[in-house]
Formats: C-alpha cells, sequence, structure tokens
C-alpha cells in the first residue's frame, strides 16, 4: 500500500500548496471576502475527481463484460498513468519556481473579472492534480494489489491526509520543509512505481492478446523471492517486482525505470548568462570642444 499511499502524499501536497499560494494570496491582499469563491473552486475540483475515479472503477467492473476487454481497459489506462506521472514529475521540477507567481497573476486577472472567475481559477488550478490522482491510484492500486480495495484507499486517504497537515504547517510557518528534495525524492520513488504500473500494463496487454509472450518468463527468481514472503509482498506492493516476470514486462521496466531516473536525477543545466556588450577597441572617443571651437560672437556696440 505505500505506492497508494506516496501517490496520495505527493499529488496531495502538490494540490495543497497550490491552494495555500491562492489563500495566502487573498488574506494579505485583504481580500478574504473571495476565499468563500476559492473553497467552492476546490470543493468542485474535488467532487469531479472522486466521480472520474469511480467511474473507472464502475467501467472496469461492470461495463465491460468480458475479461479480455477490462484486461485492455486496465493496460490502457496503466499507459495512461505513466504518461501523466511522468509528465506531472518533470513539470513540477521545471515550474517549481514560477508557480506561485504564475497563479497570483491567474487569480489578480480573475478578481478583476468576479466571482465566478476566481471559483473558475481555483477549480482549473486544482482539477489537473485530482484527476491525476484518481487515474494514477487506479492503475497503482490494479498493479500492486490486485485492485483498488479498501486498504489501498485507505492508503491513499492517508496520503492526502498527510499532505493537508504538512501543507497547513508550511502555511502557518510552522514547519520547514525542503520543497525540492522532498519533490526530488518522491519523483525519484514514483518513477518506480510507474515503472511497475508500467510493466502491468504490458502484462495486461499480453492477457488481452495484444502482445505475445505472457508465458516466456525472463527469469524465475522464486526461491529466493519467496511471494509468501513479506519482503517480495514490498517489492510487489511498492514497484510491481515478481518473480517470474515475461520477457517484454522486464524490457518494459528497465526501458521505462533506467532512462527516467537518469533523465529526472540529472542536474538541469543552467542558461547561460550573457555577456555585457563592450566597446570595440578603436571606437573613437568623443572630443571636447576647446576654447578655438567656440562659436565666434560679435562684439556688442557701447
Amino acid at each position: 500500500m505505500f505506492a497508494t499511499y506516496l501517490i496520495g502524499l505527493r499529488e496531495g501536497l502538490e494540490a495543497t500548496l497550490v491552494v495555500s499560494i491562492l489563500v495566502a494570496f487573498l488574506v494579505k491582499s485583504d481580500r478574504r471576502s473571495r476565499l468563500p469563491h476559492v473553497w467552492a473552486g476546490v470543493g468542485l475540483a474535488v467532487a469531479l475527481s472522486v466521480l472520474f475515479g469511480w467511474l473507472i472503477e464502475y467501467t472496469s467492473t461492470t461495463l465491460l463484460n468480458t475479461s479480455e476487454e477490462r484486461e485492455l481497459f486496465d493496460a490502457v489506462t496503466s499507459v495512461a498513468a505513466v504518461v501523466f506521472v511522468t509528465w506531472m514529475i518533470f513539470w513540477m521540477r521545471k515550474a517549481a519556481r514560477s508557480i506561485a507567481g504564475e497563479l497570483r497573476g491567474k487569480l489578480t486577472e480573475a478578481l478583476a473579472v468576479g466571482a465566478f472567475a476566481v471559483t473558475g481559477m481555483a477549480f482549473l488550478a486544482v482539477i489537473r492534480e485530482g484527476l491525476e490522482t484518481a487515474l494514477i491510484f487506479y492503475s497503482a492500486a490494479q498493479s500492486t494489489a490486485g485492485g483498488a480495495g479498501r486498504n489501498a484507499m485507505l492508503a491513499l486517504v492517508g496520503g492526502i491526509a498527510t499532505a493537508v497537515v504538512l501543507g497547513f504547517l508550511l502555511y502557518r510557518s510552522a514547519l520547514k520543509l525542503n520543497l525540492s528534495k522532498f519533490f526530488t525524492w518522491t519523483g525519484a520513488l514514483l518513477i518506480l512505481v510507474a515503472a511497475g504500473i508500467f510493466k502491468y500494463g504490458v502484462h495486461d496487454f499480453q492477457e488481452a492478446g495484444v502482445l505475445p509472450g505472457l508465458n516466456n518468463h525472463a527469469f524465475d527468481i522464486s526461491s529466493v523471492l519467496d511471494p509468501s514472503t513479506w519482503y517480495a509482498a514490498l517489492l510487489s506492493g511498492m514497484f510491481n517486482i515478481t518473480a517470474t516476470p515475461s520477457v517484454l514486462e522486464t524490457i518494459a521496466w528497465v526501458a521505462y525505470a533506467v532512462p527516467v531516473l537518469v533523465l529526472f536525477l540529472r542536474k538541469p543545466a543552467k542558461p547561460a548568462t550573457p555577456a555585457k556588450p563592450t566597446a570595440p577597441a578603436d571606437t573613437p572617443k568623443p572630443v571636447e570642444p576647446t576654447a578655438t571651437d567656440a562659436p565666434a560672437t560679435t562684439p556688442q556696440r557701447a
């Protein structure tokens, strides 16, 4: 359940930081009357995210009739979740320093329009995190626990609750947290979780008959990684590492995890500072006027 807890913690803290930036801006600018509109947008985003998560689960368990259809649906949602996770991790690393200024700018524009614009702005700022959380949670729960059951849901709620508490303490300046290191470590762990989700998606494509090689195992380490042991359950629950994966599953896990981790952990190159232009050495200096250069004047008659 650590994977779903991590998803709730990471996504929840991002959403909490977004909300705290909006609230702090309104409080400091003495516009507390607009706070209910922000909370209305946040509540609407949360409700729609829950509805989206329920719709995914309902589609898989009720609307699809055959096991092949369900496997194919789970495979597609898994690949989509991996795409969202990868995009979110790299986007946050790039936009972390500028997101506060962008949110304040958008909120200032919304305040000039009216209450509905403020609600819509808060809704759009949070809904992305909510939809991502719903999709990633479903895929992670399916890949690591065999379904979005009670334990997976409790782990997700626990992660979100932890994120809300951390966000509140940061807002009240009661806690100092190095957000850069936090997002780096959680991002690296999420990449490994996403690798497991991608591996599970390949497995579902194989079970649906889209990809071959379901029974073509890359290796068998059941003697070392006994599925009944606690550490095997931990590795499977966190990163979907199993004792007898297929060749395609193994290739998918390695092909995603290794290059994405390398790109993520590599320090971004600092932009080069443009050199100040200097005057050419042979540029003639302006000549100061001398007494001989002064214009002649006609003496006035007495």
